[in-house]
Protein backbone atom coordinates (compact mmCIF):
# COMPACT_ATOMS: atom_id res chain seq x y z
CA UNK A 1 0.00 0.00 0.00
CA UNK A 2 0.60 3.61 -1.04
CA UNK A 3 2.46 5.36 2.01
CA UNK A 4 0.53 8.57 3.41
CA UNK A 5 3.35 10.18 3.57
CA UNK A 6 4.19 10.35 -0.34
CA UNK A 7 3.17 13.07 -2.19
CA UNK A 8 2.90 11.24 -5.23
CA UNK A 9 -0.01 9.07 -3.88
CA UNK A 10 -1.65 11.52 -2.63
CA UNK A 11 -1.68 13.81 -6.15
CA UNK A 12 -2.90 10.32 -7.95
CA UNK A 13 -5.62 9.53 -4.92
CA UNK A 14 -7.11 13.57 -5.62
CA UNK A 15 -6.86 13.14 -9.46
CA UNK A 16 -8.27 8.79 -9.54
CA UNK A 17 -10.70 8.50 -11.91
CA UNK A 18 -12.70 6.13 -9.79
CA UNK A 19 -11.38 6.63 -5.95
CA UNK A 20 -12.02 4.38 -3.37
CA UNK A 21 -11.12 3.46 0.27
CA UNK A 22 -7.52 3.47 -0.29
CA UNK A 23 -7.28 6.82 -1.92
CA UNK A 24 -9.84 8.25 0.45
CA UNK A 25 -7.61 7.06 3.18
CA UNK A 26 -4.59 9.01 1.68
CA UNK A 27 -6.53 12.06 1.18
CA UNK A 28 -7.31 12.09 5.52
CA UNK A 29 -3.81 11.53 6.11
CA UNK A 30 -1.91 14.59 7.63
CA UNK A 31 0.23 15.06 5.15
CA UNK A 32 -2.79 15.51 2.01
CA UNK A 33 -3.20 19.09 4.75
CA UNK A 34 -0.66 20.20 1.76
CA UNK A 35 -2.78 19.65 -1.26
CA UNK A 36 -6.04 21.38 0.28
CA UNK A 37 -6.18 23.58 -2.78
CA UNK A 38 -6.03 21.11 -4.91
CA UNK A 39 -8.65 18.61 -3.33
CA UNK A 40 -11.09 21.93 -3.42
CA UNK A 41 -10.88 22.38 -6.67
CA UNK A 42 -11.50 18.67 -7.45
CA UNK A 43 -14.30 18.80 -4.77
CA UNK A 44 -15.50 21.77 -7.05
CA UNK A 45 -15.69 20.76 -10.05
CA UNK A 46 -17.39 17.31 -8.91
CA UNK A 47 -20.15 19.10 -7.09
CA UNK A 48 -20.89 21.12 -10.15
CA UNK A 49 -20.76 18.56 -12.62
CA UNK A 50 -23.79 16.32 -10.01
CA UNK A 51 -25.95 19.43 -8.34
CA UNK A 52 -24.84 22.14 -10.96
CA UNK A 53 -24.67 25.54 -9.01
CA UNK A 54 -27.74 24.91 -6.30
CA UNK A 55 -27.24 24.63 -2.83
CA UNK A 56 -30.95 22.96 -1.42
CA UNK A 57 -31.93 24.17 1.75
CA UNK A 58 -33.34 22.96 4.57
CA UNK A 59 -34.67 23.85 8.00
CA UNK A 60 -34.84 21.90 11.91
CA UNK A 61 -37.41 21.35 14.62
CA UNK A 62 -37.06 20.53 17.84
CA UNK A 63 -40.59 18.77 18.86
CA UNK A 64 -39.14 18.00 22.49
CA UNK A 65 -35.71 17.99 24.69
CA UNK A 66 -36.55 15.35 26.99
CA UNK A 67 -34.20 13.04 26.91
CA UNK A 68 -33.36 9.85 29.39
CA UNK A 69 -29.89 9.86 28.07
CA UNK A 70 -26.41 9.92 29.29
CA UNK A 71 -24.43 11.41 26.06
CA UNK A 72 -21.51 13.09 27.69
CA UNK A 73 -20.87 15.90 24.68
CA UNK A 74 -25.25 16.30 24.34
CA UNK A 75 -26.77 19.36 26.38
CA UNK A 76 -30.04 17.98 26.42
CA UNK A 77 -28.68 14.73 28.56
CA UNK A 78 -30.76 13.25 31.06
CA UNK A 79 -28.48 14.87 33.66
CA UNK A 80 -28.45 18.11 32.41
CA UNK A 81 -30.25 20.57 34.00
CA UNK A 82 -31.87 22.11 31.10
CA UNK A 83 -35.65 23.58 31.11
CA UNK A 84 -37.46 21.07 29.34
CA UNK A 85 -40.30 21.19 26.95
CA UNK A 86 -42.44 19.66 24.34
CA UNK A 87 -44.89 21.00 21.59
CA UNK A 88 -48.34 19.92 21.59
CA UNK A 89 -50.38 20.24 18.53
CA UNK A 90 -51.74 24.25 18.88
CA UNK A 91 -47.81 24.88 19.82
CA UNK A 92 -46.50 22.67 16.63
CA UNK A 93 -49.01 24.33 14.51
CA UNK A 94 -47.63 27.61 15.52
CA UNK A 95 -44.20 26.83 14.60
CA UNK A 96 -45.36 25.00 11.17
CA UNK A 97 -46.85 28.58 10.36
CA UNK A 98 -43.85 30.60 11.15
CA UNK A 99 -41.49 27.99 9.17
CA UNK A 100 -43.87 28.06 5.98
CA UNK A 101 -43.43 31.58 6.08
CA UNK A 102 -40.09 31.36 4.98
CA UNK A 103 -40.98 28.95 1.82
CA UNK A 104 -38.61 26.59 2.85
CA UNK A 105 -40.04 23.27 1.82
CA UNK A 106 -37.79 20.64 3.60
CA UNK A 107 -38.41 20.48 7.66
CA UNK A 108 -36.65 17.74 10.00
CA UNK A 109 -38.14 17.07 13.00
CA UNK A 110 -35.88 16.00 16.03
CA UNK A 111 -36.67 14.75 19.80
CA UNK A 112 -34.30 13.46 22.37
CA UNK A 113 -34.10 9.38 23.10
CA UNK A 114 -37.31 7.38 23.52
CA UNK A 115 -39.53 8.96 26.38
CA UNK A 116 -43.31 9.01 27.40
CA UNK A 117 -43.62 12.60 26.13
CA UNK A 118 -41.92 12.05 22.55
CA UNK A 119 -42.77 8.50 21.49
CA UNK A 120 -43.58 6.87 18.32
CA UNK A 121 -47.62 7.66 18.22
CA UNK A 122 -46.45 11.50 19.26
CA UNK A 123 -43.74 11.50 16.49
CA UNK A 124 -46.77 9.99 13.76
CA UNK A 125 -48.87 12.64 15.14
CA UNK A 126 -46.40 15.54 14.71
CA UNK A 127 -45.52 14.17 11.11
CA UNK A 128 -48.95 14.04 9.96
CA UNK A 129 -49.63 17.79 11.22
CA UNK A 130 -45.97 19.00 9.64
CA UNK A 131 -46.70 17.29 6.12
CA UNK A 132 -49.87 19.81 6.18
CA UNK A 133 -47.80 22.74 6.04
CA UNK A 134 -43.95 21.08 4.16
CA UNK A 135 -43.60 19.00 1.44
CA UNK A 136 -40.42 17.42 2.75
CA UNK A 137 -40.55 16.04 6.24
CA UNK A 138 -38.29 13.97 7.72
CA UNK A 139 -36.93 12.90 11.42
CA UNK A 140 -33.72 12.62 13.49
CA UNK A 141 -34.84 11.12 16.43
CA UNK A 142 -34.10 8.07 18.65
CA UNK A 143 -33.78 4.18 16.94
CA UNK A 144 -36.86 2.20 16.24
CA UNK A 145 -38.24 -1.25 15.14
CA UNK A 146 -39.05 -1.59 11.16
CA UNK A 147 -42.73 -1.75 12.02
CA UNK A 148 -42.29 1.75 13.71
CA UNK A 149 -40.47 3.34 10.91
CA UNK A 150 -43.35 1.83 8.48
CA UNK A 151 -45.88 3.63 10.28
CA UNK A 152 -44.52 7.22 10.49
CA UNK A 153 -43.16 6.87 6.42
CA UNK A 154 -47.56 6.05 5.87
CA UNK A 155 -47.52 9.26 8.48
CA UNK A 156 -46.26 11.15 5.76
CA UNK A 157 -41.94 10.88 6.43
CA UNK A 158 -39.93 11.15 4.14
CA UNK A 159 -36.40 10.04 5.52
CA UNK A 160 -34.31 9.97 8.73
CA UNK A 161 -31.09 11.30 9.69
CA UNK A 162 -29.69 8.71 12.61
CA UNK A 163 -25.80 9.58 13.64
CA UNK A 164 -24.00 7.07 14.94
CA UNK A 165 -21.60 9.50 16.86
CA UNK A 166 -18.45 7.67 16.36
CA UNK A 167 -17.89 4.29 15.21
CA UNK A 168 -15.00 3.95 17.78
CA UNK A 169 -17.02 0.98 19.90
CA UNK A 170 -14.58 1.91 23.07
CA UNK A 171 -15.02 5.50 22.69
CA UNK A 172 -18.58 4.95 22.07
CA UNK A 173 -19.17 3.27 25.28
CA UNK A 174 -17.39 5.88 27.05
CA UNK A 175 -19.63 8.56 25.68
CA UNK A 176 -22.65 6.95 25.90
CA UNK A 177 -22.99 6.38 30.14
CA UNK A 178 -26.46 4.87 29.96
CA UNK A 179 -30.14 4.63 28.15
CA UNK A 180 -31.09 3.26 25.30
CA UNK A 181 -28.67 4.99 23.00
CA UNK A 182 -25.44 2.64 24.51
CA UNK A 183 -26.21 0.49 22.63
CA UNK A 184 -23.75 0.50 19.46
CA UNK A 185 -25.18 -2.25 16.78
CA UNK A 186 -29.23 -1.49 17.69
CA UNK A 187 -28.04 2.42 16.54
CA UNK A 188 -25.95 1.33 13.36
CA UNK A 189 -28.63 -1.42 12.29
CA UNK A 190 -31.79 1.39 12.67
CA UNK A 191 -30.49 2.34 9.14
CA UNK A 192 -31.60 -0.51 7.75
CA UNK A 193 -34.69 -1.16 9.28
CA UNK A 194 -35.79 2.65 8.44
CA UNK A 195 -34.88 2.08 4.72
CA UNK A 196 -36.35 -1.83 4.78
CA UNK A 197 -39.54 0.33 6.78
CA UNK A 198 -40.06 2.66 3.67
CA UNK A 199 -38.14 5.69 4.37
CA UNK A 200 -36.69 6.84 1.38
CA UNK A 201 -33.10 8.69 2.10
CA UNK A 202 -31.27 8.06 4.93
CA UNK A 203 -28.72 10.96 6.49
CA UNK A 204 -25.68 9.58 8.10
CA UNK A 205 -22.23 10.99 9.70
CA UNK A 206 -20.08 11.03 13.14
CA UNK A 207 -20.16 13.69 15.49
CA UNK A 208 -16.09 14.95 14.50
CA UNK A 209 -14.12 15.39 18.19
CA UNK A 210 -15.41 12.42 19.75
CA UNK A 211 -12.74 10.01 18.21
CA UNK A 212 -10.16 9.62 15.39
CA UNK A 213 -11.27 11.71 12.99
CA UNK A 214 -9.84 9.73 10.34
CA UNK A 215 -11.08 6.76 11.87
CA UNK A 216 -14.59 8.36 11.88
CA UNK A 217 -14.62 9.85 8.18
CA UNK A 218 -13.88 6.18 7.33
CA UNK A 219 -16.04 4.27 8.84
CA UNK A 220 -18.74 6.33 7.71
CA UNK A 221 -17.39 5.85 4.03
CA UNK A 222 -18.03 2.46 4.39
CA UNK A 223 -21.39 2.70 6.08
CA UNK A 224 -22.02 4.98 3.03
CA UNK A 225 -21.26 2.44 0.36
CA UNK A 226 -22.80 -0.43 2.40
CA UNK A 227 -25.95 1.03 2.20
CA UNK A 228 -25.97 2.83 -1.72
CA UNK A 229 -25.23 -1.21 -2.41
CA UNK A 230 -27.65 -2.50 -0.32
CA UNK A 231 -31.09 -0.04 -0.94
CA UNK A 232 -30.29 1.42 -4.18
CA UNK A 233 -33.34 2.54 -4.74
CA UNK A 234 -32.60 5.37 -1.60
CA UNK A 235 -30.90 8.47 -1.28
CA UNK A 236 -28.02 8.41 0.97
CA UNK A 237 -26.35 11.69 2.52
CA UNK A 238 -23.74 12.98 4.82
CA UNK A 239 -23.30 15.47 7.57
CA UNK A 240 -20.31 16.42 9.34
CA UNK A 241 -21.00 18.13 12.51
CA UNK A 242 -18.56 19.29 14.79
CA UNK A 243 -18.41 19.24 18.74
CA UNK A 244 -20.15 22.96 19.68
CA UNK A 245 -20.38 24.30 22.89
CA UNK A 246 -23.64 23.20 24.98
CA UNK A 247 -24.73 22.67 28.30
CA UNK A 248 -22.80 20.56 30.38
CA UNK A 249 -19.52 22.35 28.78
CA UNK A 250 -17.76 19.40 27.09
CA UNK A 251 -14.55 19.49 25.30
CA UNK A 252 -13.52 17.73 21.90
CA UNK A 253 -10.85 15.03 22.64
CA UNK A 254 -10.04 15.19 19.31
CA UNK A 255 -10.98 18.36 17.85
CA UNK A 256 -11.12 19.44 14.56
CA UNK A 257 -10.19 22.62 13.33
CA UNK A 258 -11.52 24.51 9.90
CA UNK A 259 -8.78 22.78 7.64
CA UNK A 260 -9.31 19.72 8.93
CA UNK A 261 -13.30 19.99 8.52
CA UNK A 262 -12.38 21.10 4.89
CA UNK A 263 -9.91 18.40 3.94
CA UNK A 264 -12.48 15.54 5.16
CA UNK A 265 -15.09 17.13 2.88
CA UNK A 266 -13.58 17.49 -0.68
CA UNK A 267 -11.92 13.90 -0.02
CA UNK A 268 -15.45 12.78 0.66
CA UNK A 269 -16.83 14.66 -1.91
CA UNK A 270 -14.53 13.49 -4.52
CA UNK A 271 -14.74 9.61 -3.47
CA UNK A 272 -18.61 9.78 -3.33
CA UNK A 273 -19.32 12.27 -6.26
CA UNK A 274 -23.51 11.88 -6.60
CA UNK A 275 -24.53 12.17 -2.67
CA UNK A 276 -25.39 14.97 -0.71
CA UNK A 277 -22.50 16.50 1.53
CA UNK A 278 -24.57 18.43 4.09
CA UNK A 279 -23.10 21.46 5.98
CA UNK A 280 -25.48 23.11 8.82
CA UNK A 281 -25.62 25.90 11.20
CA UNK A 282 -23.19 24.96 14.04
CA UNK A 283 -20.65 26.00 11.46
CA UNK A 284 -19.26 29.89 11.68
CA UNK A 285 -20.61 31.96 8.47
CA UNK A 286 -17.05 31.91 7.26
CA UNK A 287 -16.60 28.44 6.73
CA UNK A 288 -20.24 27.96 5.07
CA UNK A 289 -19.84 30.35 2.60
CA UNK A 290 -16.51 28.82 2.14
CA UNK A 291 -17.31 25.80 1.69
CA UNK A 292 -21.14 26.04 -0.39
CA UNK A 293 -20.54 24.55 -3.55
CA UNK A 294 -16.98 22.96 -2.68
CA UNK A 295 -18.12 19.91 -1.78
CA UNK A 296 -21.43 20.82 0.22
CA UNK A 297 -24.65 20.75 -1.85
CA UNK A 298 -27.20 20.90 0.84
CA UNK A 299 -27.31 23.42 4.59
CA UNK A 300 -29.16 24.14 6.85
CA UNK A 301 -30.82 27.84 7.28
CA UNK A 302 -32.27 30.22 10.07
CA UNK A 303 -32.03 26.93 12.30
CA UNK A 304 -33.43 27.05 16.09
CA UNK A 305 -32.21 24.81 18.45
CA UNK A 306 -34.61 25.78 20.91
CA UNK A 307 -37.94 23.81 21.75
CA UNK A 308 -40.31 26.37 20.33
CA UNK A 309 -37.60 28.70 18.68
CA UNK A 310 -39.27 29.95 15.63
CA UNK A 311 -42.38 31.37 17.33
CA UNK A 312 -40.98 32.43 20.62
CA UNK A 313 -37.94 34.22 20.82
CA UNK A 314 -37.24 32.82 24.68
CA UNK A 315 -33.92 31.44 24.25
CA UNK A 316 -34.60 30.03 28.27
CA UNK A 317 -31.55 27.03 28.19
CA UNK A 318 -33.77 24.50 25.97
CA UNK A 319 -30.80 24.30 22.93
CA UNK A 320 -29.40 21.19 22.35
CA UNK A 321 -25.93 23.07 21.06
CA UNK A 322 -25.46 26.80 19.98
CA UNK A 323 -25.78 27.60 16.57
CA UNK A 324 -22.92 29.85 14.97
CA UNK A 325 -24.35 31.13 11.38
CA UNK A 326 -27.45 32.96 12.84
CA UNK A 327 -28.26 34.45 9.81
CA UNK A 328 -31.82 34.64 8.19
CA UNK A 329 -32.90 33.45 4.93
CA UNK A 330 -32.71 36.38 2.92
CA UNK A 331 -29.04 37.20 4.13
CA UNK A 332 -27.76 33.57 3.68
CA UNK A 333 -29.80 33.50 0.06
CA UNK A 334 -28.06 36.61 -0.88
CA UNK A 335 -24.54 35.25 0.26
CA UNK A 336 -25.35 32.14 -1.92
CA UNK A 337 -26.25 34.83 -5.20
CA UNK A 338 -23.24 36.90 -4.35
CA UNK A 339 -20.76 33.52 -5.06
CA UNK A 340 -22.90 32.17 -7.93
CA UNK A 341 -24.95 29.56 -6.54
CA UNK A 342 -28.76 29.35 -6.33
CA UNK A 343 -30.44 28.53 -3.21
CA UNK A 344 -33.23 25.93 -3.89
CA UNK A 345 -36.25 25.96 -1.41
CA UNK A 346 -38.58 23.11 -3.54
CA UNK A 347 -38.44 19.48 -3.02
CA UNK A 348 -39.07 18.39 -6.35
CA UNK A 349 -39.87 14.67 -5.53
CA UNK A 350 -42.86 15.41 -3.45
CA UNK A 351 -45.02 13.71 -5.15
CA UNK A 352 -43.10 10.25 -5.20
CA UNK A 353 -43.24 9.84 -1.39
CA UNK A 354 -45.77 7.05 -1.04
CA UNK A 355 -43.46 4.81 0.88
CA UNK A 356 -44.80 1.47 -1.68
CA UNK A 357 -42.54 2.99 -4.11
CA UNK A 358 -39.29 2.58 -1.85
CA UNK A 359 -39.44 -1.28 -0.73
CA UNK A 360 -36.03 -2.24 -0.15
CA UNK A 361 -34.47 -4.67 -2.69
CA UNK A 362 -31.31 -6.41 -2.27
CA UNK A 363 -28.78 -6.49 -4.70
Amino acid sequence: MANSEDPRAIQSAILAENPGERELALMLSPAAGEFIELMAQRAQSITRRHFGRTISLYTPLYLSNFCNGGCLYCGIAGDRRAKRAVLDEAQLRHEMEAIKSMKLEELVLLTGERMPEADVPYLKECIAIASEYIHNVTIEVFPMEELEYRELATAGCTGVSLYQETYDQVVYEKMHRWGDKRDFFNRIDAADRALRGGLRTIGIGALLGLADPRFDMLCTYRHAKYLLKNYWQAGVSISFPRINPQLGGFRADHPVDEKMLAQYIFAMRICLPEIPLILSTREPQRVRDGMAGVGISKMSVASKTTVGGYSDDSEESTEQFSISDERNIPAFCSMLRDKGLEPVFKNWDATYRDPAHYEHVTS
